[in-house]
């Protein structure tokens, strides 16, 4: 709950950000006829859907299972993740590519550029106010981690997302008043249209990153191997187990987690032995770490295991070759 709340903080802060900022650019660009502040609206528009997107996620990832969907919906915060980085693609950078080639073709003389000036000042603040807010907490998140490594090992793409969108945003923004000043010192209107292919690329390039990260999540990511050892950890722990095999995790939402655990037991043990065992195995295990909501423990030998093991490549390499000792 408390990645839940981190991560609607820095979205709230980034919805009140960008939708502020998109009227006033919507009001700039209609008072300046600059196509350069017109993509930049653009921009902070879809960027508010998206936060609203964002927020629709995580409240429906929270809903219970039920007949339908007995482990729960979390997946449903990667799907619209998913669908946000479709968005900045499709509505963001499409419409800065159509303005951009739009107003190279067809320059106009720009009016009022003070105003153009002024606005950008005020995005450039507030849009790097709620970049500072993500970047805090993306680093709270990441630890002792870079930067690249958190967000290939993130299970919680909100923070990442929100955090590259700003980034985009203060770029965009950047790119912006350089064509604004460009097409004022040179007398070349063009070069506002010129400014809007530079937003529509940063845009196009920030869309594609976030949807290959996201695609991992939504197709289903593996728990942190430290996850993954402290679950065969805590099992072996049990006298009962002669042997933990492996165990294969996947994620469904950044605070829930499905793991299948392969177990020998000890041969003397009766089924209600066994099954006393696994009732201990999977009260320790979920006390310990809560976010694994369910569990499944299945009796088999290292062989049998190592043969399905073998059929997914590469899958269980750490697990099979070094196996948590036995007793």
């Amino acid at each position: 709950m408390a990645s839940q709340t981190s991560s609607k903080k820095v979205i709230y802060a980034a919805l009140i950000g960008n939708l502020l900022i998109a009227v006033t650019k919507f009001v700039a660009a209609a008072w300046t006829g600059s196509s350069a502040m017109l993509s930049e609206g653009v921009h902070s528009l879809v960027d508010t859907g998206n936060e609203l997107l964002l927020l629709y996620g995580l409240h429906r990832s929270a809903k219970p299972p039920d007949r339908a969907h007995p482990l729960g919906h979390g997946r449903e915060l990667y799907f619209w993740t998913f669908i946000v980085a479709l968005l900045i693609f499709s509505l963001g950078a499409g419409v800065s590519f159509y303005e951009g080639v739009v107003h190279i073709r067809h320059p106009e003389p720009m009016e009022s550029p003070h105003v153009a000036y002024a606005v950008l000042g005020l995005s450039l603040l507030f849009e790097g106010g709620s970049w500072w807010v993500a970047l805090k907490e993306f680093r709270k998140a990441k630890g002792s981690l870079g930067y690249f490594r958190a967000v290939r090992e993130s299970k919680d793409p909100t923070t990442f997302t929100v955090l590259f969108e700003d980034s985009a945003a203060l770029a965009g923004l950047i790119i912006a008043l350089a064509g604004v000043a460009s097409a004022q010192a040179f007398g070349r209107p063009e070069m506002d249209g010129v400014a809007s292919l530079g937003i529509g690329a940063v845009l196009a390039v920030t869309a594609l990153v976030l949807a290959r990260e996201t695609k991992g999540l939504l197709i289903g990511e593996a728990a942190h191997h430290r996850l993954e050892g402290a679950v065969q950890a805590l099992a072996q722990s049990d006298p009962a187990v002669e042997r933990v095999n492996g165990v294969l995790t996947v994620h469904l939402a950044p605070n829930q987690v499905v793991a299948a655990l392969s177990a020998e037991f000890s041969d003397e043990l009766r089924t209600p032995d066994i099954e006393a065992c696994v009732a201990r195995v999977e009260d320790r295990i979920r006390n310990a770490h809560p976010e694994i909501i369910a569990l499944f423990i299945k009796p088999q030998s290292p062989g049998t295991y190592r043969r399905h093991a073998l059929t997914v490549e590469g899958a269980f390499e750490g697990t099979v070759e070094n196996p948590v000792p036995s007793h």
